[in-house]
């Protein structure tokens, strides 16, 4: 296998669950370039049509659309069901949808709790169940978008930090199952990466623009991260690139993910 082989999806079918904007919007466009058939879901019709409009200008086929939430079963069932009655196959599943919220053990609550947890998590496994037999078929792999937030430890995201974690320990218990059928799981945990993601944490653009200046001092690359560096590590993970990579977490995080106060 060449280099410049290694990184041709031409022909792979790629579900981007939340890919209607920020990490999953940059994966579909990106994959896309690579030559992936992309299979777009999430909740915003617009953005979904928005996005599918800029793949299937940059790719050779248009991509398959399905407005879906991935907390709910019957869409799940819909996103995977439309996927093989379209194209026959399911190569990579990139589960990214995800959210978050601030909140400590004494202000979260259990509503709060387990919301975050079946968006971040119970989805996930959802997802991944219902893709499982096709990806086998295939020998395909799947990419779960964890965060810094799955490794280390920060006050004040406590759902959100533990929905992270067990991203992780899904991610790597899964791979080892699946590994005997060379079905390949890895994920990858962005650190701070501008995007739309703090919006719905009630942030104004001014309260966002003072986040990012202050999170510059916290990677030491001396910066936050782009959505498309993210995308470029899940393409890598979904890609021959990493084919003998499996139950790895791979942090995307200028350094931040090492970093020990003094």
């Amino acid at each position: 296998m060449s280099y410049n082989s290694a990184m041709d999806l031409s022909g792979k079918v790629i579900i981007v669950t939340g890919a209607s904007s920020g990490i999953g919007a940059a994966t579909a466009t990106y994959l896309t370039q690579l030559g992936a058939i992309v299979v777009l879901t999430g909740r915003n019709v617009e953005n979904l049509n928005k996005i599918g409009r800029e793949c299937e200008a940059i790719g050779k086929q248009k991509p398959l659309i399905i407005v879906a939430d991935v907390t709910k079963t019957e869409d799940n069932l819909r996103v995977i069901d439309g996927t093989i009655k379209k194209f026959g196959r399911l190569d990579v599943l990139v589960n990214n949808a995800g959210k978050g919220q601030n909140g400590t053990i004494e202000s979260t609550s259990l509503e709060q709790f387990d919301d975050i947890m079946e968006t971040n998590l119970r989805s996930v496994y959802h997802l991944t169940k219902l893709a499982v037999p096709h990806l086998i078929k295939s020998k395909g792999n799947i990419v779960n978008v964890s965060s810094v937030a799955g490794t280390r430890s920060f006050a004040n995201s406590l759902s959100y930090c533990v929905s992270k974690a067990a991203l992780d320990q899904f991610t790597r218990c899964v791979a080892l199952e699946l590994a005997p059928k060379q079905v390949r799981v890895n994920s990858v945990n962005p650190a701070v990466i501008v995007t739309n993601f703090q919006t719905p944490l009630g942030m104004t653009p001014a309260d966002y623009a003072a986040y990012i200046k202050h999170s510059e001092q916290f990677h030491p690359l001396g910066r936050v991260g782009k959505a498309s560096e993210v995308a470029a590590a899940i393409a890598f993970l979904a890609a021959d690139t990493a084919s003998f990579i499996t139950g790895t977490c791979l942090c995307i995080d200028g350094g931040k993910n090492v970093l020990c106060p003094r």
